[in-house]
């Protein structure tokens, strides 16, 4: 299997995004959810075609886009989404929002499973709703699961809908079919609805493909929506262009009602380089996965033989590593002593949930395996 490399670290820091000007120039930054890697030929094709030809309007609707994703999801996912039930958005946090601002009333109790995405609480509030944490339940020893029976007492109690995480971030979780069919005849029996944030399902490793959740019955097309985009797999996430589908005629009741102006804030870029990654980025996308898969292992062995006390379990989905640190003795936020004393940015596992972040970081594998060797030997010195 061929490799994408990442780009060199000096190229790396002249770019202006997020990830690469938030910090001195002397921290190795792994907090954000952004690739080192050089963008796919054929995205950076299309982009740079729409820039000679002065193509910077409006974008032309979610067809197009939608057409795209439907041939890439039913050849790499195993999933045939109806393009016609397909409106796109500017990206999948507010999709999350819209959609729920349609499906629940203020003040309802939408759960969301710790450790989980920080914004995820957030959107909740947005919505005008209030968070009801159901944590996973397992951890790094024996791995991740949904909570079903704390789902089903929470849904029994008034919760009104759930966001779920699919493949979840940041443990990098597959969720099996068959708890996904168990979620969705949650849902059916409490009528309520299930978000399900699918943007990391191109990223999962090939021997543990993600299972859309759309797919799973037909309770979950009766009460599932899925909000997905190239952002993740692509690194597209500054070009601003999600999708929010359905499968039944609930769900696209809840996609006509949308303002108007949700389709619209799709930008022109996003959509152009949207349709080149799922029409030809296939090739690149299997090179990215076999380096994060490379990564994923390389990082056992650098904790294995540098700091032996962090647990951690390798992601079947996403290129996030979740790092039990609880064992350096650096408090509830480890990573306030990571980029403190040894230079390297971890995202922040209290975000992730108070209980279920204490002592814990997430780490981005998308870099070199010299960028990640570095910062776990970084890591071991600052002990």
């Amino acid at each position: 299997m061929h490799r994408v490399a990442a780009d060199p670290i000096d190229l790396l820091r002249t770019r202006t995004s997020a990830k690469w000007t938030s910090y001195d120039p002397d921290v190795l930054p792994l907090p954000v959810a952004e690739m080192d890697y050089p963008l796919a030929e054929p995205i950076a094709e299309a982009l740079h075609v729409a820039v000679r030809r002065s193509d910077t309007g409006y974008n032309r609707g979610s067809r197009p886009v939608a057409e795209a994703f439907a041939e890439f999801a039913a050849q790499r996912l195993g999933w045939e989404p109806d393009p016609g039930r397909v409106t796109c958005t500017a990206d999948v946090s507010m999709g999350i929002v819209e959609v729920l601002r349609r499906v629940v009333e203020p003040g309802d109790r939408v759960i969301i499973n710790p450790p989980i995405y920080p914004p995820f609480f957030d959107l909740v509030t947005e919505a005008g709703a209030t968070v009801l944490e159901v944590p996973l339940a397992g951890g790094i020893d024996d791995g991740w699961s949904l909570d079903l029976a704390g789902i089903e007492a929470a849904f029994a109690d008034g919760a009104r809908a759930m966001v779920l995480c699919n493949p979840h971030n940041p443990v990098g979780h597959v969720h099996s079919r068959d708890d996904l069919a168990a979620l969705a005849d949650l849902a059916a029996r409490f009528g309520v609805a299930i978000v399900s944030d699918e943007v990391h399902g191109p990223l999962a490793q090939p021997g543990s493909p993600y299972v859309p959740f759309l797919t799973v019955s037909d309770a979950a097309r009766e009460h599932g929506i899925a909000i997905t985009a190239a952002s993740k797999a692509f690194n597209l996430a500054g070009l601003k262009a999600a999708m929010i589908l359905t499968a039944s005629e609930r769900g696209d009741d809840v996609r006509a009602k949308l303002p108007y102006e949700v389709e619209w804030r799709m930008g022109q870029f996003g959509a152009i380089a949207s349709i080149a990654a799922f029409r030809h980025g296939a090739y690149w996308l299997d090179g990215v996965l076999a380096s994060i898969d490379d990564n994923r292992r390389l990082l056992v062995d650098l904790l294995a033989d540098l700091l032996p006390g962090v647990r951690y379990r390798m992601p079947d989905a996403s290129y996030l590593a979740w790092l039990d640190l609880s064992a350096l003795g650096w408090g509830d936020d480890p990573a306030e002593r990571a980029l403190a004393q040894a230079r390297v940015a971890l995202a922040s596992g209290p975000g992730f949930g108070a209980e279920a972040g204490r002592g814990h970081a997430r780490l981005n594998l998308a870099c070199s395996p010299e960028v990640l060797s570095e910062a776990i030997t970084r890591l071991a010195d600052a002990r």
